[in-house]
């Protein structure tokens, strides 16, 4: 289990944090010397639960939110941090405000520095998170008195966490690897390093894996997953991968890239989101608005264009995100939106399409397919957008980082139809209509055109809907040829019984012209 705190500054996350775990989160000099958090810390202990529990301690400071939300996450519970002198803060808000869009749903409340406060207001401050917490995904989550200093309530809190870790299921494992980097380094005698939570698969010494969006690629030479030495590293785990190759180093890899399965490298600049706005936005939300993007670890400046319309304070729909530099992302992945002076946070949400398209973006069309694609269940999306259009099945696997194995599966259950000798799919309805489409135009073509061998292939597939890429439609003609339904000849399609023949006119002109062309007349023209 990963545990992210989150709090306002000087609430005492990195104290409760050593009290859980024995370790001092705060590494560097500045922030031992400010007593302040300004970069990532990691703890990791066995709370009693019989696994490691990592901890991801995150910055209160509002000028390090971009630093907490680099750490938030990946994260499987939140140790939402309350001083009991100081109460509800600006950041508490904040930061809550940020786990709601984050999806994170399990949570603990630390009430600390309770040795401060009294019981009456400890009660107060108790009824008063619970109303907080109520309109988001952590309401209900339990509020536990502690204080770091006495130690009162560390063991009721360990004992909290240790339940929530030993409730935790694990993630699958089963798909693609994909790791979100959030330091990189140099370590003597071993090379470049990079840490990260592992947020889909698995991945083990001598895998072959490719930096993105950089395209580096690299083999993993040693991994420690929740900070112990191991052969693999699995989904929800915090691992650190020891990686070599050509141009592998801690300067070229950056808090943001993604380490990840070959097969999933496919960056994107124009992304199709569903985006909620908060309702604490002073006005709605327009077409190229501003902000600054963060995913996984990633921070980039974007642009928003909602689909189709503005969208007010508190609404939620379709957007797309025009970013400056490419990003790595699936399907899925949550994301943060603040505005370009790092002041507050607009909005989140999650990614639906990471190829979205530059013209035609908000077609009532393309928006039907955007709700399908949003589909979190493979076998539904499959099934929705099988029966509007061409489904490509790679693309579909690799934006939702599906293994070969859930790929097929979701095929099977879905009931899509697979065009043979390729991997595009079509909901069986739809490819039934498309031959039936094909074999009336070939029909209507050979009435019209009798003395014409038949009709050339490429305006054949510009005739039908939907239209099939080239290599696709040439498998389909090819299929459909050895099934008996057409014909191939040469450039031509053509019905498997039609023959040229002339139209009535030219047989009866033939029937006069002939005599003309035999006997002594042939060498007279007229």
């Amino acid at each position: 289990m990963i545990v992210g705190t989150a709090g306002h500054i000087d609430h005492g996350k990195t104290a409760l944090v050593r009290a859980l775990t024995g370790i001092d989160a705060d590494r560097l000099a500045e922030e031992k010397a400010r007593g302040i958090t300004i970069e990532l810390g990691f703890a990791y202990a066995d709370l009693g639960a019989g696994a490691v529990t990592g901890f991801v301690d995150v910055p209160g400071h509002e000028k390090f939110v971009h630093t907490m939300l680099a750490g938030g996450g990946g994260i499987d519970l939140a140790l939402l941090v309350v001083a009991a002198d100081d109460g509800i803060m600006p950041q508490t808000r904040e930061h809550l405000a940020i786990l709601d869009l984050l999806g994170v749903s399990r949570g603990v409340v630390a009430l600390t520095k309770a040795d401060l406060a009294s019981p009456d207001r400890i009660a107060a401050l108790t009824v008063e998170i619970a109303a907080m917490l109520a309109p988001t995904t952590l309401a209900g989550s339990p509020v536990l008195p502690v204080s770091a200093l006495t130690g009162a309530g560390v063991d009721d809190l360990r004992d909290a966490l240790a339940l929530a870790e030993a409730e935790t299921l694990a993630r699958a494992s089963d798909g693609r690897f994909r790791l979100v980097v959030d330091r990189s380094f140099t370590l003597a005698g071993a090379g470049t390093v990079v840490t990260g939570t592992v947020v889909s698969g698995r991945v083990s010494i001598g895998d072959q894996v490719t930096i993105s969006p950089l395209g580096l690629t690299a083999r993993v030479r040693g991994i420690h997953a929740q900070n112990r030495k191991a052969d693999q590293g699995l989904a929800g785990q915090r691992c650190a991968l020891n990686l070599a190759g050509d141009g592998i180093s801690r300067e070229a890899i950056s808090r943001g890239d993604m380490v990840l399965d070959p097969a999933l490298h496919a960056p994107g600049q124009r992304i199709d989101v569903r985006l909620r706005v908060l309702a604490t936005e002073p006005k709605p939300v327009t077409t190229w608005f501003p902000a600054r993007l963060h995913i996984g670890a990633a921070e980039v400046g974007a642009r928003i264009v909602p689909l189709p319309g503005a969208l007010d304070p508190g609404a939620s729909g379709l957007a797309q995100l025009v970013l400056d530099a490419p990003i790595a992302a699936s399907m899925g992945d949550r994301f943060i939106l603040r505005d370009v002076s790092a002041r507050r946070t607009i909005g989140g949400g999650h990614v639906i399409d990471m190829r979205a398209p530059a013209r035609h973006r908000a077609r009532p069309a393309r928006l039907e397919a955007l709700r399908a694609m949003a589909l979190s269940d493979p076998v539904r999306a499959l099934a929705a957008l099988a029966d509007q259009a061409l489904v490509d099945l790679d693309s579909f696997a690799r934006d939702r980082a599906l293994s070969g194995a859930q790929l097929d599966r979701a095929v099977a259950d879905s009931g899509i139809a697979t065009i043979a000798g390729t991997r595009h799919a079509l909901a069986p309805a739809r490819l039934d209509a498309l031959r039936q489409a094909m074999l009336d135009q070939l029909a209507a073509f050979h009435e019209e055109n009798a003395d014409l061998q038949g009709l050339g292939r490429e305006r054949l597939r510009l005739m039908l809907e939907p239209r099939l890429p080239k290599d696709v439609f040439a498998a389909f003609i090819r299929a459909e040829a050895e099934a008996g339904r057409i014909a191939l000849d040469g450039a031509f399609l053509r019905l498997p019984g039609h023959l040229p023949r002339l139209s009535p006119e030219d047989e009866a002109l033939l029937t006069r012209i002939t005599p003309h062309l035999d006997g002594e007349e042939r060498f007279r023209p007229p």
